[in-house]
């Protein structure tokens, strides 16, 4: 089955991914351009899974105002060369995560971020409702997991729906990403303000 030049540019523009990249996808899969995206996001995870190991010394602290002014974020992104974090791809990841933090108010990178007192507190008050409503004891146990799970994907950046593609979580975002840019990347840290709201 011959591919064209339209096929192959857009599943470019949808994927970000290299045109070579995506011709030969869209041969693997006869030009589906759905199933050629998940071919790409599978060896996308596998490529930037190779790399995660790799030191990230360098990168940018990017700032952004969503419109309106009320809502500003600062966040650090960090890569293995100062050449990529000069990159108009870096810059735009580093916007893109920035603008997601702005729409989705993540409270941590990773649940690993969350302290200790938050997670035990919010167990406490699950296995608290799950016995005002009369739950069995002996499921309670995993009431309370699946509530932490949902916490976590509500509020730890990684976890969350990316805003720009809800199919696809933050982490999987960051994957693509590494494998389109071909270096490890991390986001370090982030602040997010709100007008009035208080530190």
């Amino acid at each position: 089955m011959s591919i064209s030049a339209q096929q192959v540019k857009k599943l470019k523009d949808r994927t970000g991914i290299g045109l070579l990249e995506c011709k030969k996808a869209l041969k693997e899969t006869d030009g589906d351009i759905d199933e050629a995206i998940k071919s790409l996001r599978k060896r996308g995870i596998a490529k930037a899974e190779k790399k995660a190991g790799r030191e990230v010394d360098e990168g940018l602290i990017h700032s952004y105002i969503h419109p309106g002014g009320k809502i500003g974020v600062l966040v650090e992104i960090n890569c293995e060369t100062d050449f990529i974090a000069k990159t108009d791809d870096f810059k735009q990841f580093a916007k893109n995560i920035a603008m997601h933090i702005a729409a989705s108010d993540p409270i941590a990178v990773t649940e690993e971020d969350i302290a200790e007192e938050t997670i035990k507190e919010e167990k406490e008050i699950y296995r608290e409702k799950a016995e005002s409503d009369g739950k069995p004891e002996d499921i309670i146990p995993k009431i309370v997991n699946g509530k932490i799970d949902k916490f976590f994907q509500e509020n730890c950046l990684m976890k969350q729906d990316y805003v720009k593609d809800p199919d696809i979580s933050v982490e999987e975002y960051v994957k693509q990403t590494i494998a389109q840019i071909g270096e490890n990347l991390n986001i370090a840290r982030f602040t997010r303000y709100k007008l009035g709201e208080e530190e």
